[in-house]
């Protein structure tokens, strides 16, 4: 007999995958400051990890984002002063972003807001639960990055 896609675990772990970060995402955006979005909350986290200008071509590959979506993301960011858009010297059509003190700020206000949110997620499982996840979804995401 034939099982149905529900019933298939591949099908599940996409369904449920789905369902993870859409309700992860809105639990994080219902606690970030007016105004902030997943999305720019992401930039910030990223521009501030990472300690360097990037472009905008490399925000939208890093966040599997398109260039619009990207574009639309990092003027919104502009606009409240968290990220700084400048023109290359070699290239003047090419643009660097980089955080702003502003942008720090905002990331710190950000991040104490969301920390009840992530204290009531790490009460609720452990480091190994977290650990035990990882190798298989960085597998799965290491492999549909090459299967595109």
């Amino acid at each position: 007999m034939a099982r149905s896609p529900r019933s298939r675990a591949d099908v599940q772990v996409f369904a449920e995958i789905g369902a993870v970060a859409q309700l992860a995402r809105n639990r994080v955006e219902r606690a970030l400051p007016d105004g902030l979005s997943q999305a720019g909350f992401d930039v910030l986290v990223h521009l501030a990890t990472h300690g360097r200008d990037e472009n905008p071509a490399a925000l939208a590959r890093t966040f599997q984002l398109t260039k619009g979506a990207i574009t639309n993301t990092l003027q919104r960011l502009e606009a409240q002063g968290c990220v700084r858009m400048e023109s290359e010297a070699a290239d003047r059509r090419r643009k660097r972003v980089s955080l702003t003190a502003e942008g720090q700020a905002v990331l710190s206000a950000a991040l104490v807001a969301t920390r009840p949110v992530m204290d009531q997620l790490r009460s609720r499982f452990t480091e190994a639960e977290f650990e035990a996840a990882l190798p298989f979804l960085a597998a799965l995401r290491a492999w549909l990055e090459e299967n595109r």
